[in-house]
Formats: C-alpha cells, structure tokens, sequence
C-alpha cells in the first residue's frame, strides 16, 4: 500500500536526556521520518512539569499533562497518533484519542509488570491487567520481535504488528580503536552497557566466576551500591555515540544478564562492533543469539554469541565465537528497514480506521 505522508502524533514518557532503549528507538525514528517527509509532532516530559520517578531520580514524569497534551493534539491535529509509553502522558493521549475518536497504536517497549514484580515482590500478573486495559483499544501494537508478540497474544494483547530495531552503522562498526582506559586490563574483557538497575540483573553478570576484568557502562539508581559491592569490577558510567563504541571495540565478550528486556539493542550494537553476546536462555538474547548462537532463526553460518542458564558458562561459550561473524550479523539490523515497518503499521491502521463500518 502506498500512501502520502501521513501526520503523525508521538506520545512517549520517555525521552532525552534520557539514555535508554525507547529512547534511541524513538528518535533515530523520528529523524527518519522527518527525512522522509513526514510532519511529526512531539510529545514529551520536556514539554511539561515534571518530577522525578520514584526510583529513577534521571527519570522525569510528567505533571499533569492531559491539558498540556489536548492542546498540542488540537493544534496539530493529527492523521494518527503513536503512544509509545504506558505513563502519564501516554494515558493522557490515549484518552484524547478516545474523546475525539483518533486512530491511535502504542508499542511495547517494557516489560512493566516485570519490572514492577522486581520491585514490589508481587506477582507479574497482578499488573498484565493494566496492560491489557491501556493497549485494548489500540488499531496496532508494535512489537520488537516475533517471540514478544507471541507473548503479548498469550496475554491477551493480540493486534500487535513486528517493529524491529536497528544500529547506526557510521557509529557501531568493527575495527575501531578501543577506549583508552580499557585497554590495558586483565584480558578477557567483559562488557556490559545499560541503565545500572535492579531489574537489568547485573549482579549475576558482577558474581559470574570467570578470569577476566568486569566492565559496566551505565548509570542509574544502583550505581554507588554495586560500585561498593564490587570494587573488582570498572564502572566508567554512562558514555555514547563514538565513545561508547570504543568501549565495545576493547571488550572480548558482551555479557547481557538480564531477564526481563523486551529486546536489547546494546547487543545488536556490540555485535556489529564485533564483539560476541553472552545472555540468559530467555527472551532477548534468545531473539538475537538465538538458542545456539546463531540467530533467532538459527541460520546463521557460524555462532556470534552464546545463551545458557549459566551466565559464566554464557560467556565461556561467547569468548570462542568469531568476531566477523558477529560485525556481519550485526550490521543486517537496519534503522531504515525499522522505520519503513513502523509506516507501514501506521499506514495500514489509518487505512482500517477510515474504511466505511
């Protein structure tokens, strides 16, 4: 189906400075659409209020941002709105959607209920409702994996759409030059880059038993603690673009404890840099190492990474992969291959939305 350029809304409580997974998805696809004429109009914590969320004090939730969010929305009038969060401003946009009957998809980014079991204690299940509730009347879900959306249908969220991930290839790239201040450590160099939070499980990565030196890029609400607990391990805090290459480009083995990421696009960029992943047997590393190293569909020609119940074992395996297999494979996730199933999901949902009842 081919149409013009549509107007499009984007609601997201997640957003710069923040430095996450949302967040690169989001703009690395608003910069595209806008490349390909695509009116975008944001919505964003920057344009309110806000305070800091309880836990993540980086974090900023936005105050009261229904008013604030219905005048941007009349303003702009959009063909179709994407809500890529389930916060505050993602609540408030669901309903001015509703009001005025704009068709709306959402995506999902998070495992929420996850994360909210981590630090309640209670049940996942007792939050999946709250997820069925937000993403009901949505015209599309958009999902990073064909294994999430298996597991969204499960929950009873069945309308999803496959909205992959991709990686700067200007930036993630085999055969940089390696970061300074990790070149010199105890080989082997084991790596791993994200938000420094309970629920990212890098304590098991920090207590693995293998020879080597422990790197985590990152900060968040556990940094200080896990820098106390273990002072073994190098913690170079959160880097970026250029310099958060040359920190996959010094490593021997990118290690991705945890249990709960929907997808992991730090491991797509530590694989394009050459470096292979070691992960849990769970979904993730399961949708790009695949069970036996060699992607999700298990046709690659040879490993670029390993998943085992045992991380140290994850990582033994990991350590022997070939890192050109890993650069090819990394460089096949594509943004703009990302960002055309993002229009066509858009697309195809403002298409059913107009079609006569």
């Amino acid at each position: 189906m081919t149409m013009a350029p549509i107007r499009i809304a984007l609601a997201t409580d997640a957003w710069l400075p923040q430095v996450n997974g949302v967040v690169r998805t989001l703009t690395e696809t608003t910069n595209r659409l806008t490349a390909r004429g695509y009116e975008v109009e944001l919505i964003t914590p920057n344009q309110f209020a806000t305070i800091p969320c309880p836990g993540y004090s980086e974090i900023r939730l936005a105050m009261a941002p229904r008013f604030g969010a219905r005048k941007i929305l009349k303003a702009f009038q959009p063909d179709i709105v994407h809500i890529a969060t389930e916060g505050p401003i993602g609540w408030s946009v669901r309903r001015w959607c509703l009001k005025y009957n704009v068709p709306f998809t959402s995506a999902f980014h998070t495992r929420f209920p996850d994360y909210a079991a981590v630090r309640t204690g209670m049940s996942p299940d007792r939050f999946w409702p709250l997820m069925r509730r937000f993403h009901a009347p949505a015209r599309a879900v958009l999902a990073a994996t064909p294994r999430l959306m298996e597991e969204l249908a499960s929950r009873g969220i069945t309308q999803t759409r496959l909205w992959q991930r991709g990686i700067d290839a200007d930036i993630f790239r085999p055969g940089l030059t390696p970061h300074p201040r990790l070149t010199d450590l105890p080989r082997p160099i084991m790596l791993s880059v994200g938000r420094v939070a309970v629920e990212k499980n890098l304590e098991a990565f920090l207590d693995a038993d293998v020879p080597g030196t422990k790197v985590i890029v990152g900060g968040g609400p556990a940094l200080k603690a896990l820098t106390e607990k273990y002072p073994g391990a190098v913690f170079t805090g959160m880097l970026s673009g250029a310099e958060l290459a040359s920190a996959y480009a010094a490593a021997d083995v990118f290690v991705f404890p945890s249990l709960t990421d929907t997808f992991g696009l730090v491991m797509i960029e530590a694989l394009a840099c050459g470096v292979p992943v070691a992960g849990h047997r769970v979904p993730g590393p399961l949708d790009i190492v695949g069970a036996n190293g060699r992607g999700a569909d298990d046709m690659l020609e040879a490993p670029v990474g390993a998943v085992h119940s045992d991380l140290g074992k994850a990582i033994e395996q990991a350590l022997i992969c070939d890192p050109k297999a890993a650069a090819q494979y990394g460089a096949q996730f594509d943004w703009e291959r990302c960002t055309d199933q993002f229009i066509t999901a858009l697309q195809n949902a403002l298409a059913r939305a107009l079609m006569p009842v």
